[in-house]
Protein backbone atom coordinates (compact mmCIF):
# COMPACT_ATOMS: atom_id res chain seq x y z
CA UNK A 1 0.00 0.00 0.00
CA UNK A 2 0.91 3.17 -0.87
CA UNK A 3 2.54 5.67 2.66
CA UNK A 4 0.63 8.71 1.69
CA UNK A 5 0.45 10.67 5.26
CA UNK A 6 -1.77 13.77 4.28
CA UNK A 7 -4.74 15.19 1.89
CA UNK A 8 -1.74 17.39 -0.02
CA UNK A 9 0.42 14.21 -0.73
CA UNK A 10 -2.71 12.56 -2.02
CA UNK A 11 -3.54 15.60 -4.12
CA UNK A 12 0.43 15.24 -5.56
CA UNK A 13 -0.35 11.78 -6.39
CA UNK A 14 -3.12 12.49 -7.78
CA UNK A 15 -1.94 15.55 -9.64
CA UNK A 16 1.30 13.13 -11.14
CA UNK A 17 -1.45 11.10 -13.06
CA UNK A 18 -2.19 11.45 -17.08
CA UNK A 19 -4.91 13.73 -18.27
CA UNK A 20 -6.75 10.55 -18.65
CA UNK A 21 -6.56 9.24 -15.31
CA UNK A 22 -7.32 12.79 -13.72
CA UNK A 23 -10.54 13.54 -15.78
CA UNK A 24 -12.24 9.84 -15.39
CA UNK A 25 -11.10 10.89 -11.61
CA UNK A 26 -12.23 14.38 -11.66
CA UNK A 27 -14.13 14.94 -8.44
CA UNK A 28 -11.74 13.11 -7.02
CA UNK A 29 -9.54 16.24 -6.01
CA UNK A 30 -13.04 18.32 -4.66
CA UNK A 31 -13.72 15.15 -2.64
CA UNK A 32 -10.28 15.27 -0.65
CA UNK A 33 -10.14 18.99 -0.19
CA UNK A 34 -13.37 19.44 1.24
CA UNK A 35 -12.55 17.59 4.21
CA UNK A 36 -15.17 15.00 3.89
CA UNK A 37 -14.74 11.49 5.21
CA UNK A 38 -12.24 9.34 3.00
CA UNK A 39 -15.33 7.01 2.57
CA UNK A 40 -16.72 8.94 0.35
CA UNK A 41 -13.51 9.26 -1.98
CA UNK A 42 -13.05 5.22 -2.02
CA UNK A 43 -16.57 4.55 -3.04
CA UNK A 44 -16.10 7.47 -5.49
CA UNK A 45 -12.73 5.59 -6.88
CA UNK A 46 -14.03 2.44 -6.93
CA UNK A 47 -16.71 3.32 -9.15
CA UNK A 48 -14.53 5.31 -11.32
CA UNK A 49 -12.71 1.81 -11.87
CA UNK A 50 -15.76 -0.48 -12.22
CA UNK A 51 -16.98 1.89 -14.85
CA UNK A 52 -12.93 1.68 -16.75
CA UNK A 53 -13.63 -1.79 -16.38
CA UNK A 54 -16.62 -2.10 -17.65
CA UNK A 55 -15.53 0.78 -20.84
CA UNK A 56 -12.55 -1.60 -21.14
CA UNK A 57 -14.50 -5.06 -22.07
CA UNK A 58 -17.20 -3.18 -23.62
CA UNK A 59 -14.32 -1.78 -26.00
CA UNK A 60 -12.58 -5.18 -26.24
CA UNK A 61 -15.61 -6.93 -27.50
CA UNK A 62 -16.86 -4.12 -30.03
CA UNK A 63 -13.35 -3.27 -31.37
CA UNK A 64 -11.37 -6.70 -30.99
CA UNK A 65 -13.96 -9.06 -31.56
CA UNK A 66 -15.71 -6.68 -33.99
CA UNK A 67 -19.15 -7.43 -32.09
CA UNK A 68 -22.21 -5.03 -32.41
CA UNK A 69 -21.95 -1.98 -30.40
CA UNK A 70 -25.64 -1.87 -29.12
CA UNK A 71 -25.88 -5.23 -28.67
CA UNK A 72 -22.91 -4.99 -26.38
CA UNK A 73 -23.68 -2.01 -24.27
CA UNK A 74 -27.10 -3.48 -23.67
CA UNK A 75 -25.43 -6.37 -22.33
CA UNK A 76 -22.82 -4.85 -20.24
CA UNK A 77 -25.76 -2.99 -18.61
CA UNK A 78 -26.96 -6.60 -17.54
CA UNK A 79 -23.77 -8.02 -16.53
CA UNK A 80 -23.22 -8.66 -12.91
CA UNK A 81 -19.16 -8.39 -12.34
CA UNK A 82 -16.76 -9.50 -9.76
CA UNK A 83 -13.77 -9.19 -8.94
CA UNK A 84 -12.42 -12.62 -10.43
CA UNK A 85 -15.42 -12.56 -12.97
CA UNK A 86 -13.83 -9.28 -14.47
CA UNK A 87 -10.38 -10.92 -14.68
CA UNK A 88 -11.96 -14.26 -16.38
CA UNK A 89 -13.84 -11.94 -18.93
CA UNK A 90 -10.83 -9.73 -19.00
CA UNK A 91 -8.70 -12.83 -20.23
CA UNK A 92 -11.18 -13.73 -22.62
CA UNK A 93 -11.85 -10.67 -24.60
CA UNK A 94 -8.19 -10.10 -24.68
CA UNK A 95 -6.48 -13.23 -24.83
CA UNK A 96 -4.29 -12.82 -22.10
CA UNK A 97 -4.97 -12.48 -18.56
CA UNK A 98 -4.46 -8.95 -16.99
CA UNK A 99 -0.43 -8.71 -15.55
CA UNK A 100 -0.39 -10.13 -12.00
CA UNK A 101 1.75 -6.90 -11.22
CA UNK A 102 -1.55 -4.72 -12.72
CA UNK A 103 -4.10 -6.57 -10.69
CA UNK A 104 -1.59 -6.95 -7.59
CA UNK A 105 -2.01 -2.79 -7.25
CA UNK A 106 -5.58 -3.04 -6.12
CA UNK A 107 -5.05 -5.87 -3.74
CA UNK A 108 -4.98 -3.75 -0.44
CA UNK A 109 -7.07 -1.03 -1.98
CA UNK A 110 -9.58 -3.94 -2.23
CA UNK A 111 -9.03 -4.86 1.53
CA UNK A 112 -9.39 -1.01 2.68
CA UNK A 113 -12.80 -1.14 0.54
CA UNK A 114 -14.02 -4.36 2.36
CA UNK A 115 -13.58 -2.85 5.22
CA UNK A 116 -15.20 0.29 4.80
CA UNK A 117 -18.40 -1.27 3.49
CA UNK A 118 -18.97 -3.73 5.96
CA UNK A 119 -18.22 -1.07 8.94
CA UNK A 120 -15.21 -2.27 10.14
CA UNK A 121 -12.28 0.45 11.49
CA UNK A 122 -10.14 2.03 8.52
CA UNK A 123 -7.52 4.87 9.67
CA UNK A 124 -7.62 7.81 6.98
CA UNK A 125 -4.10 7.16 6.14
CA UNK A 126 -4.68 3.74 5.00
CA UNK A 127 -7.87 5.10 3.10
CA UNK A 128 -5.05 7.86 1.65
CA UNK A 129 -2.92 4.45 0.78
CA UNK A 130 -5.90 2.74 -0.63
CA UNK A 131 -6.79 5.74 -3.09
CA UNK A 132 -3.24 6.14 -4.35
CA UNK A 133 -3.18 2.38 -4.94
CA UNK A 134 -6.47 2.89 -7.36
CA UNK A 135 -4.92 5.33 -9.08
CA UNK A 136 -1.52 3.93 -9.73
CA UNK A 137 -4.10 0.97 -11.23
CA UNK A 138 -6.18 3.22 -13.33
CA UNK A 139 -2.50 4.34 -14.78
CA UNK A 140 -1.58 0.78 -15.39
CA UNK A 141 -4.68 -0.57 -16.19
CA UNK A 142 -5.41 2.24 -18.85
CA UNK A 143 -1.67 1.88 -20.18
CA UNK A 144 -2.44 -2.15 -20.35
CA UNK A 145 -5.48 -1.90 -22.74
CA UNK A 146 -4.06 0.18 -24.59
CA UNK A 147 -1.34 -2.46 -25.18
CA UNK A 148 -3.29 -4.85 -26.09
CA UNK A 149 -6.16 -3.11 -28.01
CA UNK A 150 -5.29 -0.27 -28.70
CA UNK A 151 -7.62 1.90 -26.85
CA UNK A 152 -7.30 3.51 -23.35
CA UNK A 153 -11.01 3.17 -21.43
CA UNK A 154 -10.35 5.67 -18.77
CA UNK A 155 -9.66 7.88 -22.07
CA UNK A 156 -12.07 9.48 -24.57
CA UNK A 157 -13.14 5.96 -26.85
CA UNK A 158 -14.44 8.59 -29.55
CA UNK A 159 -13.74 6.62 -32.63
CA UNK A 160 -11.68 3.63 -31.06
CA UNK A 161 -13.29 0.81 -32.81
CA UNK A 162 -12.03 2.16 -36.79
CA UNK A 163 -14.42 1.41 -39.36
CA UNK A 164 -14.24 -2.18 -39.40
CA UNK A 165 -17.77 -3.80 -40.21
CA UNK A 166 -19.27 -5.33 -36.82
CA UNK A 167 -21.26 -8.65 -36.84
CA UNK A 168 -24.92 -8.90 -36.94
CA UNK A 169 -26.81 -8.90 -33.21
CA UNK A 170 -27.51 -12.69 -33.72
CA UNK A 171 -23.76 -13.71 -33.98
CA UNK A 172 -22.75 -10.94 -31.41
CA UNK A 173 -25.05 -12.91 -29.00
CA UNK A 174 -23.20 -16.23 -29.59
CA UNK A 175 -19.61 -14.77 -29.37
CA UNK A 176 -20.24 -12.87 -26.17
CA UNK A 177 -22.09 -15.78 -24.77
CA UNK A 178 -18.61 -17.89 -25.61
CA UNK A 179 -16.87 -15.34 -24.39
CA UNK A 180 -18.71 -15.99 -20.89
CA UNK A 181 -20.72 -13.15 -20.58
CA UNK A 182 -24.19 -13.80 -19.64
CA UNK A 183 -26.64 -13.04 -22.40
CA UNK A 184 -29.84 -11.90 -21.55
CA UNK A 185 -30.19 -9.06 -23.65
Amino acid sequence: MANIPTYKALQKCYDAKSAEVKSHFGHLPQLIADGLPYEIAIAYVFLKIEQAQNRALYGGVVKVHRCNAEFARRLMNFQHLTRDGFKELYKNVFGRALPKATADLMADAESSRDKVIHGKDVTDSELRGAIADVLAYAEAFNSEVNDVAGFKPLGNMRGFKGRAEPLDTRTSKWLMRGLGFGVKA
